[in-house]
């Protein structure tokens, strides 16, 4: 990742709130980015997605009001440049986000370390 990278507005949606508040601040703390919102479903990510325009949207798949498969494709139908980066732990993986539809640029195990995340990241960005 290269000096003209600092600035990656990122989105974390996730419904819990501890996952949303510890993935802001790690990521907040990361050199190569210099904004980090967080929405608690996929309705309300894809009015942050149209409000602030992030690089990058961390993206749980398992969410009430919208999920994150839904969202995903909301999002990408609109706004295709943007990378999602799903974080789920939901069982099967990448495999079993891609085949119910997510449309998805990279995927990361809620289960990874943050490094992981943040090579997800930087491997969309």
């Amino acid at each position: 990742m290269t000096a003209s990278t600092k600035n990656l507005r990122v989105l974390v949606v996730d419904d819990h709130e501890l996952t949303r508040c510890t993935l802001q601040l790690a990521l907040s703390l990361q050199s190569c980015i210099g904004a980090v919102e967080v929405a608690t479903n996929g309705k309300e990510a894809i009015a942050k997605v149209q409000n602030h325009k992030p690089d990058v949207v961390v993206m749980d798949l398992h969410m009430p009001v919208m999920d994150g498969w839904t969202a995903s494709n909301a999002i990408k139908t609109e706004y295709p440049h943007i990378k999602i980066v799903a974080y789920s732990a939901a069982d099967g993986g990448k495999d079993r986000a891609l085949s119910n539809g997510a449309n998805i640029d990279a995927f990361c195990d809620k289960g990874a370390c943050t490094r992981s995340l943040l090579e997800a990241i930087r491997s969309v960005a």
